[in-house]
């Protein structure tokens, strides 16, 4: 019997400290010194050094003097964070879409963008497309009593344009910005 379980424990010894500890340890130092930004969080800071949030993470705004994220199936907490699970065919779907178009629509500027009545994947995507933020502009500009031209021109400058997919505009980093104007 003995036999058996002496290999079997040290197996078991072995690939513990090769997948427990050496495995992980590599790809952390190998994260750190390649991309030390992104493996700390990707962590947005203001003008005082005070982190603010993550590039990676979308935050709830609210009130008309900032530009809102897509709605977010786990209310912007990451350990929750994933897509509704909602069907098309979902009552409670085609409830919640039409609850959030009620509250973003601007009257004579046409139908809102999807992006800003649907959920991610993750539930907390912080990107949107430049149409989503358009659509936002003019209530912002409003809100805070600057010409739109002045807020456009925040917005052009925080669009990315990633090397595959469409532009986006991160919605933390230019709240960020918009709040130091």
């Amino acid at each position: 019997m003995s036999t058996m379980i002496r290999p079997a424990l040290s197996l078991l010894v072995l690939m513990t400290l090769i997948t427990g500890i050496a495995y992980p340890l590599v790809v952390t130092g190998i994260a750190q010194l390649a991309f030390p930004d992104q493996a700390n969080g990707s962590l947005v800071r203001d003008a005082d050094g005070k982190v603010r949030g993550s590039a990676l993470i979308a935050q709830d705004f609210s009130g008309d003097a900032w530009f809102h994220p897509r709605p977010s199936a786990g209310a912007f907490a990451t350990v929750s964070s994933s897509a509704s699970n909602l069907a098309p065919s979902n009552p409670a779907l085609a409830t919640r879409v039409i609850e959030e178009a009620n509250k973003q629509l601007v009257p004579g500027q046409g139908a809102v963008p999807l992006a800003l009545l649907t959920t991610s994947g993750s539930g907390l995507d912080p990107h949107l497309p430049p149409a989503a933020i358009a659509y936002q502009l003019a209530r912002v500009a409003a809100a805070r009593n600057l010409p739109v031209a002045t807020v456009q021109q925040l917005v052009d400058a925080h669009v990315e344009r990633p090397l595959v997919g469409p532009p986006v505009v991160n919605v933390l980093a230019l709240n960020i910005a918009l709040q130091q104007l």
